[in-house]
């Protein structure tokens, strides 16, 4: 029995404009065939059991051939698999979808094609260009670049591109960006019309080269433009001046190191992304979660507690989740006071039905022990449920009032090693952020011999945190006021206007 194969675009660099059915088919392929340009992150999705080949063409290296490439999916549809060729931007458009779609026709093997946004609009509209509009454009052409116009028998009719009354949009030109200005320009195009070089669009990594159609190949060449880069030729460049957009967000060419657990990772992460910041992922901790006695006791025993105490988000999903293997709901905890680190913490257990009773605005310790001071709990059962490296500050206090305190350890931070390629991009790093002392030692840690990012400010989410940097010899740059996410990104915006980008 054959199985299909799906001609899949993923956009042009922004996760975020992968469209729906893209994210559907990586979802549930047997197999992924995959380009060297598509975005970050595009195969997350894709089931743990997938197979994934990369095919894609390194610059300057050797590559899968296009005949081998139609052979590999051919060969996986006829084993009833179902398949995913994934590439940049759209198949159809300079991506040689086409060839491979005639390829599977001719083996009479079944194949979808799902569209994806193309460089050559989204790139222009990153950097604020319209390809087309009313007054100035009424016509928009795409071409390759890649070829040499130059060339005997070139496929390009330049004069007629020369004289095309609209804007032209050139793919994979950078490289010959002077000699197509010089053949628009001999064959009749304005030297003087307006012309920009988008490198890397729609990514936080994006940069922008605008001048006239006789000057730009120099000023791409002065701002270092390199491929991956669209051409934009026509009066519809000269708008970008008034409708930039991109590199008006607050974090736009700065460049941010988050150190939280993977698994915690991707909320700030997309944050910080969409302030315009390019975030550098090096998860310095993994939380392991433990398998406890301890917590089962105090779940099936629940009623019994009159002060139920949460001290980090993960804490709190951990214990919900031991709540629901039980049969137990928020319900359970309706006798018991609940209280959480901070405001963060309070948010996680909301997402599980569950409102905290008490919550002071810093997310330490100390505050939660101030913020207690009222509830009567001499001689009263409390469950604090924590990570197993948590200080005893609020044990302590409790203890110390005639709480008969039970600590139950939820799980365990362990280091979590860092590739060689994550710790050479954050060498360059404008901000690192940690959120907890243990990122803080095991991101140095790490490090080993390397040297700590020189040019980078350390952001803390609070004092805690903080204490530890600077014990093991970190100047703290910025400091959360409100010792949760949000308070993070708060004091990063904060400061972010003071510091040029890198």
């Amino acid at each position: 029995m054959s199985g299909i194969v799906y001609l899949v675009g993923a956009g042009p660099g922004d996760p975020g404009l992968m469209t729906r059915r893209a994210l559907d088919v990586v979802a549930t392929a047997d197999a992924i065939l995959y380009d060297r340009l598509i975005p970050a992150g595009a195969l997350d999705g894709a089931r743990p059991d997938a197979e994934l080949r990369y095919v894609g063409k390194e610059p300057g290296a050797g590559a899968v051939s296009q005949e081998e490439i139609g052979h590999q999916l051919i060969e996986l549809a006829r084993a009833g698999r179902s398949v995913v060729r994934l590439k940049g931007g759209d198949p159809f458009v300079f991506g040689r979808g086409g060839e491979e779609a005639q390829a599977l026709a001719a083996a009479g093997v079944p194949f979808e094609v799902v569209s994806g946004v193309t460089a050559g609009v989204a790139a222009p509209a990153y950097a604020g260009i319209p390809v087309t509009h009313r007054d100035e454009a009424s016509a928009v052409a795409f071409v390759t670049g890649h070829e040499e116009p130059a060339k005997d028998g070139s496929a390009l009719d330049w004069p007629a591109l020369a004289a095309f009354p609209g804007t032209l949009v050139f793919y994979m030109g950078v490289r010959n960006l002077q000699r197509i200005a010089e053949s628009l320009i001999a064959g009749g195009r304005p030297a003087d019309e307006p012309a920009a070089v988008i490198a890397h669009g729609t990514l936080t990594s994006q940069r922008v080269a605008t001048g006239t159609l006789g000057d730009i190949a120099d000023r791409a060449a002065g701002e270092g433009l390199a491929a991956p880069a669209v051409t934009v030729v026509g009066p519809v460049a000269a708008m970008r001046e008034s409708l930039e957009w991109m590199e008006r967000r607050p974090l736009f060419g700065r460049s941010v190191v988050v150190t939280r657990a993977r698994e915690q990772a991707s909320g700030l992460a997309q944050r910080l992304t969409e302030l315009g910041a390019e975030v550098i992922e090096a998860p310095a901790i993994r939380i392991v979660p433990r398998e406890s006695e301890a917590l089962d006791r105090a779940v099936a025993r629940i009623e019994r507690y009159a002060l139920v105490c949460l001290t980090s988000p993960n804490g709190v999903r951990l214990f919900a989740e031991a709540l629901m293997r039980r049969g137990r709901d928020a319900r359970a905890l309706a006798g018991a006071i609940v209280a959480t680190i901070g405001p963060g913490t309070a948010e996680a257990l909301a997402r599980f039905g569950i409102g905290a009773d008490v919550v002071p605005e810093r997310s330490v310790a100390e505050s939660l022990v101030e913020a207690l001071a009222a509830v009567p709990v001499e001689g009263r059962h409390v469950l604090i449920a924590r990570a197993a490296d948590a200080r005893d500050v609020l044990p302590d206090a409790l203890s110390d009032r005639g709480a008969e305190v039970d600590v139950v350890a939820l799980y365990d931070t362990v280091a979590e090693p860092l590739a060689e390629r994550t710790v050479a991009s954050a060498e360059g790093a404008d901000y690192v952020t940690f959120t907890s002392s243990s990122t803080v030692r095991f991101f140095l840690e790490a490090l080993g011999d390397r040297p700590f990012p020189e040019a980078a400010r350390v952001v803390s989410i609070g004092p805690i945190t903080s204490e530890e940097a600077r014990r093991l010899g970190l100047e703290v740059h910025v400091e959360a006021t409100r010792h949760d996410i949000d308070g993070l990104v708060e004091a990063l915006l904060e400061d972010a206007p003071q510091r040029s980008p890198a």
